[in-house]
């Protein structure tokens, strides 16, 4: 059994390896972008098993790319542009896939909600930049990146499962209702610390 300090040295070497390789950042946001896109296809087809796993691996690249990015030093100014803007068009792929699988099915509320998850999710990631462009750190609220990946996630794998277990619309409903709430909590969240630092405009 390896020690603390046995293990401690794989893992330096592990990153000197990587940060010596030809590996980018960039690399791996793009990687997470074309899985998405298998995800979409596969769940084109309905094979919504599979498209919910090559959107799990996805979505682990979008998360590895910020920490390697950090961790190697390759990051840049557009890398970090680039992996927010790919995270925003992943998302949509997806949640347009799904929508149209609920048109088919004919779940008109299920499909709006598909809509109303899109538009949360990017005011989600609006708000937050906007805050910070106004100098006020905003992280708050329930439906960040990680929490809305693991409820589609969920969804997509139960997606057909046998009675209660078919859980791709609640999921969406669940994801459209957080991302609202979330949007709002920012928005009081910015309101107030505006408010404090000083007079409103």
């Amino acid at each position: 059994m390896s020690t603390p300090t046995q293990r401690g040295q794989r893992r330096e070497m592990m990153r000197n390896a990587l940060i010596e390789s030809r590996l980018t950042p960039n690399a791996i946001s793009l990687t997470g972008l074309a899985l998405h896109f298998v995800a979409a296809a596969l769940l084109w087809e309905r094979h919504f098993v599979a498209g919910g796993i090559a959107f799990i691996i996805g979505s682990i690249c979008d998360t590895l790319d910020g920490r390697y990015s950090r961790m190697s030093g390759k990051g840049t100014p557009f890398g970090a542009f680039l992996d927010s803007t790919l995270d925003r068009i992943e998302e949509a792929i997806i949640l347009t896939v799904v929508a149209r699988y609920f048109a088919q099915t004919g779940d008109d509320a299920a499909v709006v909600a598909c809509m109303v998850a899109v538009a949360g999710s990017l005011l989600v990631s609006y708000t937050r930049a906007r805050a910070e462009a106004l100098g006020v750190e905003c992280k708050v609220g329930f439906a960040n990146r990680a929490v809305r990946v693991v409820i589609l996630s969920v969804g997509l794998l139960f997606a057909t499962g046998p009675g209660d277990l078919e859980l791709l619309a609640p999921s969406v409903y669940v994801l459209a209702g957080l991302s609202l709430i979330t949007t709002l909590q920012r928005i009081w969240h910015v309101r107030s610390q505006l408010i404090a630092a000083g007079p409103t405009p």
